[in-house]
């Protein structure tokens, strides 16, 4: 069975990339770059830090 854990939606406004993410445990937020690597590594590098279990 799948199950979603997150919802992304890509948009562009005015020369910006915009991330707009939902998880269950993070709730809505938004993210915003003027490159489109930087604005990946910011959406992966949140959704690594809430979904990865805490080995400490």
């Amino acid at each position: 069975m799948e199950e979603s854990i997150c919802r992304i939606e890509l948009e562009t406004e005015d020369k910006t990339f915009i991330a707009k993410v939902q998880t269950d445990m993070g709730g809505p937020r938004e993210y915003r770059s003027k490159r489109f690597d930087g604005l990946l590594n910011q959406v992966m590098s949140e959704l690594q830090a809430e979904f990865e279990p805490d080995f400490e």
